[in-house]
C-alpha cells in the first residue's frame, strides 16, 4: 500500500519484481540501477543468503515533486526465487502497490513459470492483496537464449489474462527492463491517481509520472 505522510508531503511507492528462482529478477534491478538516471537515486543494496539473493533499491526522483510540494518516491525490491525463502517473499510483498512477474523464456522453465505465478497469487492473498486488481506487469525474459519459446505462442497463451500484452526482455543485455517499469507504471497510476489525485491536486499527469520516473540515460543526454 501506498505510504503517504502529510507532516512532510511525502509518497513512498513499492513494486516488487517477482518469479521463480534465476529467470532475471536480479538482474533486472542492476540494469534499471544502471540505465535510470532520476535526479537522485538510492544505492543498490544486496543481502546474501546462502543460495540466493535478495535485492532492494530506491529511487528518490527529485523531477517528481510536484508544485504543490509533493515528494514522489519510487521502492523497487525484488525477492528469492528459491521456495525455501517463501516467508521472505510474502514479507517482501506486503504492503505492494504493483508487481512485476518475472518469467523464463526458456522452454524447459515453463512449468517452473506457472508454479511462481501460482505462488506469488497465493501470498498476495495470504497478506491481503488480490492479484486482478493489483498492478501487475509481466515481463518474459532471456528472449537472447537460443530455443527460446516464440513470442506469438506465449502472447497468445497470455492474451485472455488482464496482464497482456506481455514484454519481451534481455535483461543481460539491457533489453526490456525500462519498458518493463513504465509498463507497470502506466498500470499503477490509475490507483494511485484515484487515491491521492496525482492531476488535480498535485498537477502529475499519467505522462509525468511515467516518463520521470523512468528517465533513462540516453533521454538525458538528447
Amino acid at each position: 500500500m501506498a505510504e503517504y505522510t502529510s507532516e512532510d508531503n511525502k509518497l513512498a511507492l513499492k513494486v516488487v519484481f517477482y518469479g521463480p528462482a534465476l529467470s532475471g529478477k536480479t538482474t533486472n534491478l542492476m540494469q534499471l540501477h544502471s540505465l535510470l538516471n532520476p535526479e537522485r537515486k538510492g544505492e543498490l543494496m544486496v543481502l546474501e543468503t546462502r543460495d540466493d539473493r535478495t535485492l532492494f533499491f530506491d529511487m528518490l526522483p527529485i523531477g517528481l515533486k510536484s508544485n504543490s510540494g509533493l515528494d514522489l518516491r519510487l521502492k523497487l525490491y525484488t525477492v528469492p526465487g528459491q521456495v525455501q525463502h517463501d516467508s521472505t517473499r510474502k514479507a517482501v510483498l506486503s504492503r505492494a502497490d504493483a508487481v512485476v512477474f518475472v518469467a523464463d523464456s526458456q522452454p524447459s522453465q515453463q512449468d517452473n513459470n506457472a508454479n511462481a505465478f501460482g505462488n506469488l497469487e497465493e501470498n498476495l492473498e495470504k497478506v491481503g492483496l488480490d492479484i486482478d486488481t493489483l498492478p501487475l506487469a509481466v515481463q518474459f525474459n532471456k528472449r537472447d537464449i537460443p530455443g527460446a519459446v516464440d513470442e506469438t505462442v506465449l502472447q497468445a497463451r497470455w492474451s485472455v489474462t488482464p496482464w497482456s500484452p506481455l514484454i519481451m526482455a534481455s535483461a543481460l543485455h539491457g533489453q526490456g527492463v525500462i519498458e518493463t517499469l513504465r509498463t507497470v507504471l502506466d498500470r499503477l497510476y490509475t490507483e494511485i491517481d484515484n487515491e491521492f489525485e496525482l492531476a488535480n491536486r498535485h498537477g502529475i499527469d499519467r505522462s509525468q509520472f511515467i516518463t520521470r520516473l523512468s528517465a533513462s540515460h540516453e533521454v538525458n543526454r538528447a
